[in-house]
């Protein structure tokens, strides 16, 4: 494997992606390195020169790679960057490819090579090591908001399809996420060399213990959190850039927007349409991206001063599936809330409608551990065609089947209204077992009542009481979402999603309800 990254390093630099060009002209040169990281681990790197724009010292950009993919995932951006003054090392992280060491899952080790990166760059290339970025996507953007908390050199980030709460990308609200966490895994397995966390995180997951799995990865995730030490980050005042997908399926957004809202230094957030890393992508391998074309300009003026109005843009910008740019100045910005009561599903097969008052004293249940044909969609997929190709996960909502799913229906727009922000569901559920599962869906759904997945979220009882009463408030992710006029929105509750290890049981059934003075209501925010 290590082999085969340093032949295609190689190749990249003679076929000429990395020339030395003639006359002074602005231009950079390639070599493939072996860095020595944390504990003297030898990291496989390919470090980009500017060439011909002076001696130097030039600003450092460091890019750890995505889980599972080797350093040559930048290189195509990294030559926009060396081309344009900066010094740039696309290293693999550690127990992928061509690096040494086990996969510690952004453990400690793996954030550390960061900063030995940036110590190698100051004796090994005319880099400022005063002036450095750590850009990343995926788990290079993790551990890239990781070692912004622990270097204070690094005076810029681009944390592109990242985390910042492990374990509730992967374990939401109580909910494995169960494709995500088989994909990566398989991906490990497959590209690198699991470490001994891992190793023993996998073990449990294959062979059925999820609970446990479930216990391992909550232990290991704190540390391996930017939300864990946001007061380092804060303090050392870097300057972050955040991008994401609305439909991520393994680091969903929402963990990204309250990681958002918690930075006091500058900062930036972008969130479009698509699934995993697939804003972003094409702009690693150096075709034109709006992501990158975005963060390009904000490492320059972090890193040099100049003076290009990076700094001035509107810190929060939303992208809808009409591929409409909107642009606020914080999180809290985004949307207006507009509350709407659910009342008991009569009619149409037991249907149930949002409207402005409240509607208390029903209740309605549903059988649970039966799918419908509401759900998520396929990890990695089905956001990739809603942001790539404008296809979305849908659903003829007529066959809903209601026995197994509870369905609410709003009125239709007479005007095209934006669905901006992350809705929230409040509902009283009793369910007849201690464990059971609960996935809404919210769908933009059309006068025929085909319905789009606007967005969604799991949601699970553990340990709950059979027979008694409990609250779910529950926050979808979020989304900028134009809904035309003359259509509306339906929510739908049911209690099996393929994408996710549900718990709820067949002959087990869940009773939604709507007490007086808690009454069950969907809170949407518009633009």
């Amino acid at each position: 494997m290590r082999r085969l990254v340093v032949a295609l390093a190689v190749l990249v630099a003679s076929i000429g992606l990395a020339p030395v060009p003639a006359q002074a002209a602005a231009g950079f040169s390639t070599s493939y390195q072996r860095i020595p990281g944390a504990g003297g681990t030898e990291l496989g790197a390919v470090v980009l020169t500017p060439t011909g724009q002076g001696a130097g010292p030039f600003p450092l950009v460091v890019m750890p790679s995505s889980w599972g993919v080797p350093n040559l995932e930048y290189v195509g951006q990294g030559s926009k960057l060396a081309k344009a003054g900066f010094q740039v090392i696309s290293y693999t992280s550690r127990g992928f490819w061509d690096s040494a060491g086990g996969i510690d899952i952004a453990g400690p080790p793996t954030v550390a090579d960061v900063t030995e990166v940036i110590d190698w760059a100051a004796g090994h290339t005319p880099a400022d090591t005063s002036r450095v970025a750590s850009v990343g996507i995926s788990y290079g953007a993790g551990v890239s908001l990781l070692a912004a908390a622990r270097d204070p050199r690094i005076k810029a980030v681009g944390a592109l399809s990242g985390w910042a709460d492990l374990i509730a990308s992967i374990h939401p609200n109580d909910t494995v996420s169960l494709q995500a966490v088989a994909g990566l895994l398989a991906a490990g397995n497959v590209t690198g060399r699991p470490g001994p966390e891992m190793q023993a995180l996998q073990t449990k997951f294959i062979t059925g213990d999820f609970d446990g799995a479930i216990t391992d990865a909550t232990a290991l995730a704190p540390v391996r959190s930017a939300k864990t030490v946001v007061g380092q980050i804060n303090a050392n005042h870097p300057a972050v850039f955040l991008a994401n997908a609305f439909e991520d399926s393994i680091f969903p957004p929402g963990q990204y927007t309250d990681f958002f809202t918690q930075l006091t230094g500058p900062k930036r957030l972008l969130l479009a349409h698509g699934d995993h890393a697939t804003p972003e992508v094409t702009g690693a391998i150096g075709l034109p991206n709006e992501v990158w074309d975005e963060l390009a300009p904000w490492l320059r003026h972090f890193l040099t001063g100049a003076d290009n109005g990076a700094d001035q843009e509107a810190p929060v910008q939303l992208k809808s599936q009409r591929n409409v740019w909107r642009s606020y100045p914080d999180w809290a910005s985004v949307g207006t809330e507009k509350t709407s009561y659910l009342t008991k599903p009569t009619g149409l097969s037991r249907t149930g409608s949002l409207q402005s008052t409240a509607s208390t004293g029903w209740s309605n249940g549903i059988g649970a551990g039966v799918p419908t044909v509401a759900d998520s969609g396929v990890a990695l997929l089905s956001g990739a065609f809603q942001g790539l190709l404008s296809i979305p996960v849908g659903v003829a909502t007529q066959l809903v089947d209601r026995t197994f799913a509870g369905v609410w229906s709003g009125p239709a727009y007479s005007t095209k209204t934006v669905v901006n922000g992350a809705p929230r569901l409040h509902l009283k559920v009793t369910p007849s077992a201690s464990d059971t599962s609960l996935f809404a869906y919210l769908y933009d759904v059309d006068a025929l009542g085909v319905g789009s997945l606007v967005s969604h979220k799991p949601y699970t009882l553990r340990g709950a009481t059979a027979g008694q009463p409990k609250t779910v408030d529950l926050r979808l992710e979020a989304t900028s979402w134009e809904v035309p006029a003359g259509h509306h929105l339906v929510l739908v509750v049911d209690t099996v999603d393929p994408r996710y290890l549900g718990y709820s049981g067949l002959g087990s059934s869940v009773t939604f309800s709507s007490p007086a003075g808690n009454p069950s209501s969907l809170t949407v925010p518009v633009a």
